[in-house]
């Protein structure tokens, strides 16, 4: 800006002067923010690194009046460089690779997060309250007590209750008592704390499974036969009983269907299904599955049971395997409709 403008001394309003001081970019800012604020504008104020955020305090501490003048040279100025603006980049790490997603490969990004470290321009307790308890869990099961019980203090009530709950009972009571400790800790110690937090959890290796071990082998046997996946489920009691309590956990199979299946979702589970594997289950129900067959039939219509019941008596009785092909596709169509949340499925620890 050529035009030579001032400020106006303490307590009395500026008139224009024939000559001053030129306005530092800082004290633009200042006016410009003070104006937005005025005009009702909700600023992100907060993702300036913190120097910034302190000099434009102390800045606006300091002002006191400028004329109209002033103001519009500011405000003109202000819109001259928004409008020359041709192309904004985003700043910082997190934001470079959100730009970036699927331009670069997840190694590298997970790499670039490595060596950023503790470079962070939001709150990182934001991030991490955003994550969810599978994620969460490993790392206060990991962490000491007192950094764990920072990790509950900042997140939700329900969130944290969430957590609380899943934790062995040893380990609840230990972080009870350390979350009542948690008042004298200093805000930048926190702050600190998350910074750590969140570049680890940013940083997390990138998988080659999508989805956890226990999920894979839950999905797998699901389409194995009974026989086969049975036999599995007994070797691994013998082996690791607490990996087989977690596959069967992941387990999802036909004879589940009453424990696991809302008897309000049972209309859109059939729906869902084939009616040929509908037919073919009812024709061959046994005393393992007939329990869910008629979990099925007696929470849909009684028009549409009836016709089912009728059909399925008028074909043949399927053979095992044909059986248990229907049987799996039936539950395939539920999770898939699960997926799309039409129904919802409750979890083992809930049946």
């Amino acid at each position: 800006m050529t035009t030579d403008i001032a400020l106006a001394p303490r307590g009395q309003l500026a008139n224009r002067p024939p000559q001053g001081a030129p306005l530092t970019r800082r004290q633009k800012a200042a006016i410009v923010v003070r104006l937005l604020l005025a005009e009702g504008a909700q600023l992100p104020l907060s993702k300036l690194p913190e120097p910034l955020q302190a000099e434009l305090t102390t800045q606006m501490c300091q002002m006191r009046y400028i004329d109209r003048v002033t103001m519009r040279a500011v405000v003109e100025e202000f819109a001259e460089e928004l409008d020359s603006i041709g192309l904004a980049f985003p700043g910082g790490i997190e934001g470079t690779l959100e730009l970036l997603e699927g331009a670069i490969s997840p190694e590298m990004a997970a790499r670039l997060r490595r060596q950023a470290g503790a470079i962070w321009t939001d709150d990182p307790w934001e991030a991490i309250a955003a994550m969810d308890a599978d994620r969460l869990l490993p790392l206060i099961d990991r962490e000491s007590p007192e950094i764990a019980a920072v990790i509950l203090s900042k997140l939700k009530v329900a969130h944290a209750a969430e957590l609380l709950g899943r934790l062995p009972g040893q380990k609840a009571r230990r972080l009870t008592l350390a979350v009542s400790e948690t008042s004298d800790i200093a805000p930048d110690a926190v702050r600190r704390i998350g910074l750590a937090l969140a570049a680890e959890l940013k940083a997390e290796p990138v998988r080659a499974f999508p989805a956890a071990a226990v999920e894979r082998l839950g999905a797998i046997l699901n389409e194995s036969p009974a026989v086969t996946r049975e036999d599995v489920l007994a070797g691994l009691d013998a082996d690791d009983a607490d990996l087989a309590r977690q596959i069967r956990r992941a387990i999802f199979t036909f004879e589940d269907i009453p424990d696991r299946l809302r008897p309000l979702d049972a209309p859109a589970a059939a729906r869902a299904a084939d009616p040929d594997m509908l037919r073919t289950v009812i024709a061959g129900a046994d005393d393992r599955t007939t329990a869910a067959v008629e979990f099925l039939l007696a929470n849909i219509s009684t028009r549409l049971a009836d016709a089912l019941r009728e059909e399925a008596a008028e074909r043949e009785k399927p053979d095992a395997r044909e059986n248990e092909a229907a049987q799996n596709a039936i539950v395939a169509a539920i999770r898939e409709a699960a997926g799309r949340g039409e129904i919802t499925l409750r979890s083992s620890d809930e049946a």
